[in-house]
């Protein structure tokens, strides 16, 4: 017969479909994600749990007309299977193959590009809002998980929105909380009364005669609002939302195929703002990820029978585990650190440290803004707070980190995993512009430690240091160094030699480092001489130490896992410019003006001669040997 999935090239080919299919092709859906899930690695776990949602949603409204706009784009494999990628799914998050996340280059069906929380209400009422300005009467839903709802963002999309009360659907799917049995039944009940046209009409017709009378008129209906917000609230967490404006329908079962279609079908005759409160399960259908949510929310490689994940490659523990543990060490240490988090305990290493220090860890949720703000007041009351964050997730409080921390000059400690490129999760989520979005911030002292153990030092110079100081480190494992016990603080702005030569120097940070000293040690092989600086810090930069290298052999090579504009080899320059040295010869090495495609790390830093081989190939040619 054949599967259900190999018949859908588009989702028109499910329109027809009798309810039993449906539910066979969630199944299938399903089997082929976890597949390429386990070869690839992604988002498994919230892509399984939006399956019957998925198709519901394709089933009713007419993608791409009515636009679908996903939060993040975590849970978009079905959405991607549904909309003519299936032949390419196997492709997912590797290097020429389909992206993780929503793209619009890569289907009129993904109208809008995500990766990072909380946008897809503010981005659909702009799509709400030009549709109406185009006279146009096309559906526009926004699907948005119970963890991007704790953005400050997805509230000022929902004030905004309950305010235009535009045409404008919104589907809570909330797979962190769960109703009693007795209480789900009653609010499915409610929910297909609430939508049902008929009583919708009524309801709307009632509002509006009541509203034309006098006085009295508007106090039956104020009263008879208060009633049905207290029927409401005894049952459903929908006062929240009616407060913001929207109509306010469930929660009810998104698990639950023929009910799914009921209340949609019903909610698309609306023509006013409302929410759909949608309740989950993160993992269904595939018993590992239902166990342990958490670890195939974002998974590598896994055994599909098992579900055991293949071991990364690396020698070492990965960086984010020593960051871990150091900082832990040093709070048993100075009862002034505090963590922080934004809904990443376990992804930036911080659960061992809540579990040992409780009263002073805080998961802010995914509030970056919050987050540092938050770190600021700490430090103002003589607190050590350290932020432990992605490098593209800071990207969303560079105000904050500027009016918050650095004006006013406060020890807040930024531990910025994830630097540089970080694989398969592509543009939006690679660290290459950390370097430059920091390094001209007044007060910011900035640095990139070479391998694992240089990190806990540098963790522990940033805590110490008597005002903002940013740690920036890779996404893996380190190089298996040794691991000294006690840490020291490292001389703010001071580099270290690692290698002589007379031919040049190479001027390396963080990552770049051991590429480099490869790179020189097989150059050497071919009578090319070359000094190796670890220069650990990007700001303030070892002035004496760089132009001690320039005058030395008047040529310099800088390498940064960055952005060129803005970056560390810029700062190389603007010392040099301010030296009057202009007859310096710098070639600097570093990511070009363009965002940064997926693949794995090794493959992009091969790709832009970020490599040993790289470095030594183009360090030859600009010596034209």
């Amino acid at each position: 017969m054949g599967r259900i999935l190999d018949k859908i090239e588009s989702p028109k080919d499910i329109k027809g479909l009798p309810l039993k299919e449906l539910e066979i092709l969630a199944a299938e859906l399903r089997e082929e994600i976890i597949a390429t899930c386990a070869a690839n690695g992604g988002h498994l776990a919230p892509s399984l749990g939006v399956v019957e949602l998925t198709i519901a949603l394709h089933r009713v409204f007419e993608s791409p007309r009515d636009k679908i706009v996903w939060d993040v784009g975590h849970q978009a494999y079905a959405h991607k299977l549904l909309t003519g990628r299936k032949g390419t799914f196997r492709t997912l998050r590797t290097q020429g193959g389909i992206s993780g996340f929503p793209k619009r280059a890569e289907s009129p069906h993904d109208v809008f590009d995500v990766g990072h929380s909380s946008t897809s209400i503010s981005a659909a009422l702009g799509f709400a809002v030009g549709r109406d300005l185009h006279k146009e009467n096309n559906k526009v839903i926004a699907v948005i998980g119970d963890g991007s709802m704790t953005g400050g963002l997805a509230f000022e999309g929902l004030n905004h929105a309950g305010h235009l009360n535009k045409d404008l659907v919104v589907i809570l799917n909330d797979n962190e909380m769960s109703i009693a049995e007795n209480v789900g039944a009653l609010s499915n009940f409610l929910s297909r009364s609430i939508t049902n046209e008929f009583v919708h009409k009524i309801k709307k017709d009632l509002e509006g005669f009541l509203e034309g009378l006098d006085g009295l008129g508007r106090g039956v209906l104020n009263v008879a609002k208060r009633a049905e917000e207290s029927l409401k609230g005894l049952f459903t967490p929908g006062m929240l939302f009616e407060a913001f404006g929207f109509e306010y329908v469930g929660p009810i079962d998104g698990h639950n195929m023929d009910l799914l279609l009921n209340t949609l079908e019903n909610v698309k005759r609306f023509d006013d703002a409302v929410l759909i409160h949608v309740l989950t399960k993160k993992g269904k259908g595939y018993a590992p990820a239902e166990q342990n949510p958490s670890l195939f929310h974002g998974v590598g490689p896994f055994e599909v029978k098992s579900g055991k994940v293949l071991k990364g490659k690396g020698g070492g523990a990965s960086y984010t585990a020593v960051f871990g543990e150091a900082v832990k060490k040093i709070a048993a240490e100075d009862e002034k650190v505090v963590a922080i988090t934004a809904a990443m305990p376990d992804g930036t290493g911080l659960s061992p440290f809540a579990r040992e220090f409780p009263a002073r860890f805080f998961d802010v949720g995914i509030a970056e803004q919050h987050g540092v703000t938050f770190a600021a007041g700490l430090a103002a009351e003589g607190f050590k707070p350290v932020f432990a964050v992605y490098s593209s997730f800071l990207q969303r409080a560079y105000d904050q980190v500027f009016h918050d921390v650095c004006l006013q000059n406060l020890p807040v400690t930024f531990a910025i995993d994830r630097a540089g490129v970080v694989g398969s999760d592509g543009p939006t989520h690679h660290g290459v512009f950390d370097l430059s979005y920091l390094r001209h911030l007044p007060n910011m002292t900035l640095m990139a430690p070479k391998d694992e153990n240089e990190l806990q030092h540098m963790l522990l110079t940033a805590i110490e240091h008597q005002g903002p100081a940013a740690i920036r480190y890779p996404r893996g494992n380190g190089y298996g160094v040794p691991l000294d016990q006690s840490f020291r603080a490292l001389p703010i702005g001071q580099g270290e030699v690692l290698r002589d030569g007379g031919d040049g120097a190479i001027l390396a940070v963080g990552t770049m480092v051991y590429p480099a000293l490869e790179a020189a040690g097989s150059l050497a092989l071919e009578g090319i001489e070359l000094t190796v600086v670890n220069a650990r810090f990007i700001k303030p930069l070892d002035r004496e130490l760089i132009l001690s290298m320039a005058g030395k052999a008047g040529r310099l090579f800088t390498v940064e896992e960055n952005a060129l504009q803005g970056g560390f080899g810029t700062a190389v320059l603007e010392l040099l410019e301010e030296e009057e040295l202009a007859d310096v010869t710098v070639v600097r090495f570093g990511f070009p003006d363009i965002f940064i495609e997926q693949g794995e790390q090794p493959e992009l830093r091969a790709m832009y001669e970020l490599d040993a081989a790289g470095i030594a190939g183009r360090i030859k040619k600009s010596m034209g040997k």
